[in-house]
């Protein structure tokens, strides 16, 4: 079982740990924009960089979704999808205000099935029931080939190196 922590402060992860080499699941998420079911992982024309958020309504966490807008959307032939388990609502109001249209933003919040299938789900502490800060990148024929699993919830991911992956994974 992966752990995280949360200001210093170990918390497990719950789900099935997916790393580098494994297929990526398909699994349903809840578009913001429109209520709508999507799937994420898979096989799929383009690759895709699936960034899994706790909440929009944090600082770190809308810093990094609109750094992500600004600069991971613009990769040919990718996809990009930020998971939450934020209501679609309040997700919507989130993209609304801060610019948000270059990336799909999801939420889990049905069944944490992403969060469940990814090993993501902060299985204790405070957060329990959220998504622990992660980043998959899948390639177009459906495998994990970048994992970041960010060590502290509260800080932002490694950038450059998740953008870099994406771009290989999208060039192929």
């Amino acid at each position: 079982m992966a752990t995280v922590t949360l200001k210093g402060n170990e918390v497990k992860l719950a789900g099935n740990e997916k790393n580098v080499g494994d297929k990526a699941p398909e699994v349903s998420v809840v578009k913001s924009d429109d209520l709508s079911d999507i799937t994420v992982g898979g096989a799929k024309e383009n690759a895709q960089m699936i960034i899994a958020v706790p909440s929009l309504d944090t600082p770190v966490c809308a810093m990094e979704t609109t750094k992500f807008n600004n600069q991971a959307a613009g990769i040919e032939g990718l996809e990009v999808t930020v998971v939450s388990m934020d209501l679609p609502f309040a997700a919507k109001r989130f993209c609304s205000t801060e610019g948000i249209e270059n990336l799909t933003v999801a939420s889990d919040y049905r069944n944490k099935d992403f969060a469940n299938e990814y090993g993501v789900l902060v299985a204790e502490g405070p957060l329990a029931g959220v998504t622990a800060r992660a980043i998959f990148v899948i390639d177009r024929d459906g495998n994990i080939v970048y994992k970041q699993l960010v060590p502290e919830i509260t800080e932002e991911p490694n950038y450059e190196e998740a953008l870099e992956a994406a771009k290989k994974a999208a060039a192929k």
